[in-house]
């Protein structure tokens, strides 16, 4: 199959299948029910599917264990449900990226079940190892990500093996040739299928600190996250290179959009410059500076992410328009399945709950980037509200949810701060009506769902002022030369509002932001305008003596020619 490729103009679509549609009745959604949803997609106007991992796993992390990367998990369908979600979206104009895991694997997989049977195996040196060199005294003190050591003994006599994820996810080792040989070969594998590129998924970790030293700062006997020893490292830019050259050789249009969670401005124009090099874009974390002073000391503050500082999200887009967005492809995103949802962590949802899901699309999508955005932010969707207690990923929930009770925290409050930090919190099921399970599934889907009234696809798609219907206007405003390819300007405002100008051949934009709950009146200098130029109007705005007074979370859009 031909693999059309993927540009500046180009609007992503993050779809997390599990959580999609579910037409098997099993409460899991597969991959039948993106192909029945591909013209919902195509109407909203976005132009390529990222999917979230599809392939064969035990599923340990959601997917990001793969244990074959040559197979299709029998929960989502089979190789043949997969040509048929290609075609029918190649023929919609639609593109496909796979998400591939380039960091590690299940310790299902075959090559780490073959890696245990001894050092003279030839796949052991697929991973990372180290023998025990004092009786019970662990390599180093690097904590993992889902927390405990890096490090696990394959067993009672034999060595460790390295897992900055999960025990049972172990890492590859990327020093090794025909490692990454056997990962060009699997993006290789769907590219002559007919997909159109990759999401990596944690590249940045490939290469790791030699020798594994300690983390000198650590106290003695406690474990510390130690990224500066395994992420963003040199080499992985060799690595990052040599596979997309190769993938490149056969498939020049291929698209790899990284992800590169701890990534500043700098290491992301490695990973993005020259264009066709490496990545063509990366999703760094990096965007959202939250206001520690903003949190609520009833509850562990710890685990609290505080409010959006809008002062410091300013000079942090700012700061990456002007380092990464002149000389390579920025990636613009509000949502993905690892954060909370943006309408309940940076806007409002309780009160300004439209307002704020409209206002912070505008802010971002029509900055200088491609888009990515995650299934359900079109309707508004908040964090899932727990109803079970199993897989939040959150440690001894039901005590938590107890002591948080005993210092008079209500039922709903304290569920509402625990559905905040469960792992599932942007991952519930895509809410498509307002009938039982929220047209997912007709069974309870297995992340639990919000049912509402107002926030699903059916009810959104006949308003013409809901969040879907903004969000069809705001894909197509960007998808404008002006918005696409247009010079960007950060303009000076006091915060809470947030404001810059786009610049392309004789038109400017100039958009302007309330971030906030409270009505903010504007200083900027704005040029004259009429009604015809108000490209995108949210909420309510008026002059105040020159100056524009904005209603909370408004946000007007107007272009004029220069």
């Amino acid at each position: 199959m031909e693999n059309t490729q993927i540009n500046s103009e180009e609007i992503i679509y993050q779809i997390y299948p599990k959580s999609f549609l579910d037409t098997n009745h099993d409460g899991i959604g597969d991959l039948n029910g993106v192909i029945q949803r591909l013209d919902y997609i195509k109407e909203l106007g976005v132009t390529a599917i990222w999917l979230n991992p599809i392939f064969t796993s035990p599923h340990v992390d959601n997917g990001y264990d793969i244990s074959d990367y040559y197979t299709v998990d029998p929960q989502y369908g089979n190789m043949t449900l997969v040509a048929r979600l290609i075609d029918e979206a190649h023929k919609r104009g639609l593109k496909i990226l796979f998400d591939l895991v380039l960091n590690h694997t299940s310790s299902k997989h075959y090559w780490f079940q073959e890696a245990l049977k001894g050092p003279d195996n030839p796949y052991r040196d697929y991973y990372i190892w180290k023998e025990e060199e004092e009786k019970e005294k662990l390599p180093n003190n690097w904590k993992s990500f889902f927390g405990g050591s890096v490090w696990e003994k394959e067993s009672e006599i034999g060595a460790y093996y390295f897992h900055l994820f999960d025990k049972e996810m172990p890492d590859l080792n990327w020093q090794n040739e025909a490692v990454r040989k056997e990962m060009i070969k699997v993006a290789e594998f769907w590219l002559d299928k007919g997909i159109d590129g990759y999401r990596l998924d944690a590249f940045i970790h490939m290469e790791k600190a030699g020798g594994y030293p300690d983390a000198r700062y650590a106290d003695p006997g406690k474990l510390v996250s130690a990224e500066e020893f395994f992420a963003n490292l040199p080499q992985v830019d060799d690595y990052l290179r040599e596979f997309s050259a190769r993938i490149r050789e056969t498939y020049p249009n291929a698209y790899l959009l990284g992800e590169a969670a701890s990534a500043v401005p700098e290491r992301a124009v490695n990973y993005t410059f020259p264009k066709g090099k490496a990545c063509d874009s990366i999703v760094s974390f990096k965007y959202f500076p939250m206001d520690e002073k903003k949190k609520d000391d009833r509850f562990p503050l710890e685990s609290q992410e505080g409010k959006l500082n809008v002062t410091a999200f300013k000079q942090v887009m700012d700061e990456w328009q002007r380092k990464v967005g002149e000389v390579s492809e920025m990636t613009l995103y509000l949502n993905n399945h690892d954060m909370q949802r943006a309408v309940s962590r940076l806007g409002d949802p309780t009160e300004f709950r439209e307002e704020s899901a409209k206002t912070l699309a505008v802010v971002m999508y029509l900055q200088r980037g491609v888009p990515v955005m995650l299934n359900g932010e079109e309707i508004g969707m908040k964090n899932l509200e727990l109803k079970r207690w199993e897989n939040t990923r959150i440690e001894r929930i039901h005590e938590v949810y107890a002591t948080l009770l005993d210092r008079g925290i209500s039922k709903e409050e304290a569920r509402n701060y625990l559905s905040s930090i469960s792992i599932n919190a942007s991952r519930g099921a895509m809410q498509w009506n307002d009938e039982r399970f929220a047209g997912f599934s007709t069974v309870e889907p297995w992340s639990g769902v919000n049912q509402e009234r107002m926030y699903n696809v059916a009810v959104q798609e006949v308003d013409p002022s809901s969040i879907l219907t903004f969000y069809k206007r705001l894909i197509q405003v960007k998808k404008k030369a002006l918005f696409t390819h247009g010079a960007y300007e950060m303009l000076v405002s006091k915060s809470p509002i947030m404001s810059y100008r786009r610049i392309y051949e004789d038109e400017q934009a100039i958009v302007l932001s309330n971030l906030s709950g409270e009505p903010q009146k504007s200083e900027i200098d704005l040029p004259l305008f009429s009604d015809q130029d108000a490209v995108l109007i949210v909420g309510e705005y008026s002059y105040d003596e020159g100056a524009i007074m904005l209603s909370p979370y408004a946000s007007l859009v107007i272009k004029t020619t220069l």
